[in-house]
């Protein structure tokens, strides 16, 4: 586990920012394992989700989402 720590430093950084920004977007993030699903219900006619992603997809997505605007389209 030492190694893992020592490869991927800033993860638990990195996770607290992507929480701070998905909370501040209305999605909810959830973490089952090494793996992400973002959920999103507020502004649209039904839930935006998607589930089973990297942190680098999660960060991908939220900024997608940051581009689109806060209509999301």
């Amino acid at each position: 586990m030492a190694t893992s720590a020592k490869v991927h430093p800033d993860l638990s950084s990195r996770e607290r920012k992507v929480k701070r920004l998905s909370n501040s977007m209305y999605f909810k993030l959830t973490r089952q394992g090494d793996r992400y699903s973002l959920c999103r219900t507020v502004g649209l006619s039904g839930p935006a989700r998607r589930e089973n992603l990297t942190l680098d997809e999660v960060e991908e997505e939220l900024e997608t989402w940051k581009l689109r605007g806060y209509h999301g389209g």
